[in-house]
């Protein structure tokens, strides 16, 4: 290992592992921050060139792709993402609606032992 040898014992630079990130923002969504998992998930798409195409990993260094490109590898993650997301969010809403449809009752507490029930309100 020479002086140019980076963290990892190897020599040049790495980016970021663009599949990794998408697995971030899916893992995000499956426990349920959604929220941020979309704003992740959006940071992510907008790494995209023209042709809506990404490479293996982001250099944020010199703000751009590097790596194999296009690859496969980064798209997958992505398309999983989306339905990811898309499923997480559609779970919050059923959950809110099912909430919002349940009838609210008025909780009351016991009576204590040897009150009378009348003194519970």
């Amino acid at each position: 290992m020479g002086e140019d040898a980076g963290v990892d014992g190897l020599e040049g630079d790495e980016g970021a592992f663009l599949a990794c990130s998408f697995w971030l923002a899916h893992g995000l969504a499956m426990i349920g921050r959604v929220d941020e998992a979309r704003q992740l998930f959006e940071r992510l798409l907008s790494l995209r060139n023209d042709l809506g195409l990404l490479a293996e990993e982001w250099d944020s260094r010199l703000q751009r792709q590097v790596g194999n490109y296009p690859q496969g590898l980064s798209h997958g993650p992505l398309i999983d993402t989306a339905l990811a997301i898309d499923a997480a969010a559609r779970r919050q809403q059923a959950v809110k609606d099912a909430l919002s449809q349940m009838p609210r009752q008025r909780i009351t507490a016991a009576p204590a032992a040897g009150e009378p029930e009348s003194a519970v309100r």
